[in-house]
């Protein structure tokens, strides 16, 4: 095998590591309220949100589009780029992870792939119009729109269920966070799995191995597979930060903080935007959280995990930059 060959294949390979970290590590995003909730077991909740990730990879390839051809601006980036990329996501996502911080892998890649890219090719190679649009305007919009949803659609919920006895509303509703929570777990897979997708197509069209952008099959199995079995694994640490310590939630609130956080997930799956599912999510929660009284979520906490999100993509930035420096001096690699 030429060194090119064995490349492309490394670059898949990490490429599926961080798919499948990707799922351990944002698990919380689809399960933490139901298991908070006790709606669910944490053994069962993590194979029901395996199963609906998986499924809900296969929903489209929008996101993967983006990801592949979105980002930076040359049509044939190195296969160097691209693994240093993944290296730099990898190794924040494992420090997230380390501390139960809920970060984004989404804006972790994004990061990886602006970092090497930029050392490689100079800040030219920035699609400052398409990060614009589909990075940075989501970036701060989703968040701000799952706490507003999350807020204002429990407190329809409230208003609806006033006069009703509290055991009898929990009640039902642990059976419709049943459906929340699975439907939060395939808008996550339909996002967040597409990701990966995009990273091998675009390793895949530099290799020449595809003429276009466009997803093969075979890819989105083989990623909507290691999502799932990530998910399976369970992030306990983040999944504990995002269920029990944001705020107390019981199961109309996991109800109400799921379903608003799905519908702004799957808008942005269907229009290509690879929004952050975990600030979706979180800011949802805290939403909710807020309805019972302003104090009943954490803010302290809450401030340490926004510093997190506005950090992760200089720190992936910063990340794949110095790996790039640090392996393009490697013969083997070096031009690839």
């Amino acid at each position: 095998m030429t060194p090119l060959i064995v490349l492309l294949i490394l670059v898949i390979i990490v490429a599926l590591l961080f798919e499948y970290i990707n799922g351990f590590h944002d698990s919380a995003n689809a399960i933490a309220t139901v298991v908070a909730t006790k709606v669910l077991t944490p053994k069962t909740a993590v194979i029901y949100g395996a199963a609906l990730n998986f499924v809900g990879a296969f929903s489209g390839t929008h996101v993967a589009k983006t990801i592949s051809s979105g980002i930076l601006t040359v049509d044939n980036t190195t296969q160097t780029v691209i693994l240093c990329a993944l290296l730099g996501a990898i190794i924040w996502n494992l420090i997230t992870w380390y501390y139960g911080i809920p970060s984004s892998s989404s804006h972790a890649l994004i990061g990886g792939l602006l970092g090497a890219g930029v050392i490689k090719y100079g800040l030219n190679v920035v699609n400052v119009e398409k990060i614009t649009e589909k990075v940075i305007i989501p970036m701060i919009s989703s968040p701000v729109l799952g706490l507003l949803i999350g807020f204002f659609f429990m407190l329809l919920l409230l208003w609806l269920f006033f006069k009703a006895n509290p055991q009898i509303v929990n009640k039902h509703f642990r059976r419709l966070q049943l459906l929340s929570s699975g439907i939060m777990a395939f808008s996550h897979g339909s996002n967040d799995a597409q990701k990966t997708m995009g990273i091998i197509t675009l390793a895949l069209f530099s290799f020449g191995a595809i003429e276009a952008h466009d997803v093969p099959v075979w890819v989105i199995f083989i990623c909507a597979l290691m999502m799932g079995l990530g998910t399976m694994a369970g992030g306990w640490k983040i999944i504990r930060t995002m269920g029990n310590k944001v705020a107390k939630l019981k199961p109309i609130h996991g109800f109400a903080a799921e379903t608003s956080a799905a519908s702004i997930i799957l808008t942005a799956s269907h229009f290509g935007i690879p929004i952050s599912t975990t600030h979706v999510i979180s800011t949802s929660i805290m939403g909710v959280g807020s309805t019972l009284r302003f104090n009943a979520v954490k803010w302290g906490l809450v401030g340490n995990i926004v510093m997190a999100w506005v950090i992760t993509i200089p720190a992936c930035m910063m990340l794949s930059a110095l790996i790039y420096l640090g392996i393009s001096h490697i013969s083997f690699i070096a031009g690839y």
